[in-house]
């Protein structure tokens, strides 16, 4: 059985640092990504890491946060937050056979 457990949002202020952990079990990770969902918006992709290694990060986030992943922990640093960075955020593992898994979500809110 496949689990995602997600932890590190909170509250922090603006210009402040939170790191979100993403830790998977019962899957082996081919590719894995944070998502976003902000209230109102779309779901949005925010930082993606390929099983070797490569990042890509959206143009809004690029800069301040830094995706990684060890083994079947995948993580999200994000610095220097801004308030339009408040959002529900999504880890997603995509497994070798194609499948894709998504966590319980995690609320990061920026106060300005």
């Amino acid at each position: 059985q496949v689990q995602l457990v997600e932890s590190g949002g909170g509250l922090v202020q603006a210009g402040g640092s939170l790191r979100l952990s993403c830790s998977a079990s019962g899957i082996s990770i081919n590719n894995s990504g944070w998502y976003r969902q902000a209230p109102g918006k779309q779901r949005e992709l925010v930082a993606s890491i390929t099983t070797w290694g490569s990042t890509s990060y959206a143009a809004s986030v690029k800069g301040r946060f830094t995706i990684s992943r060890d083994r079947n922990t995948v993580d999200l640093q994000m610095n220097s937050l801004k308030p339009e960075d408040t959002a529900v955020y999504y880890c997603k593992v995509t497994g070798r056979t194609g499948y894709d898994y998504w966590g319980q979500g995690t609320q990061v809110t920026v106060s300005s």
